[in-house]
């Protein structure tokens, strides 16, 4: 066997060796649990987009029956800018901080729109205006899918976590630089379940 040949069938060797090592720690683990908790943060992202780009529509048509309700119209309409300004970067993932700040601004616009949706109660032919019971249901929707991605997306961060400080993939963990990731916090928690009501009264 040839020196070139020989030194060949070593590196072979030892990318096997390595390659058997690092699975066998958790490594691949490692990668395809983080890359899960990025496919489920970026649905968490969608569906808040997907509520903010609701709004316009709703806010116009609000408007329209109840123009003097000015205040709450533009608090609607400040919150959304707030939502839809704070930058997402995949910083957030792992910035405590930076999530902290996602969910607040996220939560703010919950609440702007509970009150928004409460003074409508008010305006029996707002209540009866086909597109406005259009966004409404499309409002209730998009609410429902927002509290299905965050669950996911708790599940999925949970799932890294665990990983991240169990025996003996801690020991990757560390020696790669894997930390655990933040999720969405118990108080946030209680600001989103302030989310609008959709009612669909008479």
């Amino acid at each position: 066997m040839t020196m070139p040949s020989f030194a060949r069938w070593t590196q072979l060797f030892c990318a096997l060796v390595i390659a058997t090592i690092l699975s066998g720690c958790g490594y691949n683990e490692f990668q395809s649990k983080d890359e899960a908790s990025k496919a489920a943060w970026g649905e968490v992202v969608n569906q808040y987009q997907r509520r903010a780009d609701l709004i316009p529509n709703l806010v116009n048509t609000v408007k329209g029956y109840a123009s003097h309700e000015k205040d709450t119209l533009e608090a609607v309409t400040r919150a959304r800018a707030a939502a839809t300004s704070f930058q997402i970067t995949p910083a957030v993932l792992n910035d405590p901080a930076a999530l902290a700040k996602f969910q607040q601004v996220q939560g703010e616009l919950s609440q702007a729109l509970s009150k928004l949706m409460a003074v409508t109660e008010a305006y029996p032919n707002l209540k009866a205006d086909a597109n406005f019971r259009d966004l409404q249901s499309q409002l209730e929707g998009t609410e429902n899918r927002i509290t299905v991605a965050r669950q996911r997306y708790i599940v999925t961060v949970q799932d890294y976590n665990i990983q991240v400080r169990k025996f003996p993939t801690n020991l990757t963990a560390m020696m790669f630089g894997y930390k655990t990731k933040p999720s969405f916090t118990v108080e946030n928690e209680k600001a989103i379940s302030t989310a609008p009501t959709v009612n669909f009264g008479k």
